[in-house]
């Protein structure tokens, strides 16, 4: 099926990586939001776990690993068309991690790469909703730090 004007929406996975306090944001190339800073993330595939498709996706747009902390929250994603015909439908569950390795490299998919302060993340063009996804998953990462689970 077509990811343009679908028959149903799309099931993708996301995360919200943080090292030192920042968190990592790619500029999006292509498809809704092309240009746009969001979280790496991406569709889910057929038999895949939503954790495994968020980790494989990281790493495919940016060369990052990470360890999953938790669920963030979601972001439905429907973007319509001059006529209001659905062009774009995604639902995408966004989790929060701990970064193990990588820097994170640019590519088809991650057109820039920032570690930015998830309460500040500057002028950049972002998705919708992004702010308060990155506020969310700041705090996911600061309750585990307070509960003895960070690392």
């Amino acid at each position: 099926m077509s990811r343009l004007y679908p028959e149903r929406p799309f099931l993708a996975a996301s995360v919200a990586v943080f090292r030192d306090g920042r968190v990592l944001l790619a500029q999006r190339m292509g498809g809704a939001g092309a240009g746009q800073y969001s979280l790496p993330g991406g569709m889910v595939e057929l038999g895949e776990r939503l954790e495994d498709a968020a980790l494989r996706e990281l790493q495919e747009e940016t060369g990052v690993s990470a360890r999953l902390a938790g669920m963030v929250d979601y972001v439905e994603v429907i973007v319509r068309d001059a006529d209001d015909r659905v062009r774009n439908h995604a639902a995408v569950i966004v989790f929060a991690g701990h970064w193990q390795a990588g820097e994170g490299e640019t590519g088809p998919e991650a057109g820039d790469i920032r570690w930015v302060d998830p309460f500040a993340p500057g002028d950049l063009p972002m998705t919708r909703g992004l702010a308060d996804v990155l506020a969310k998953a700041a705090q996911v990462m600061s309750s585990q730090r307070m509960n003895g689970q960070g690392g």
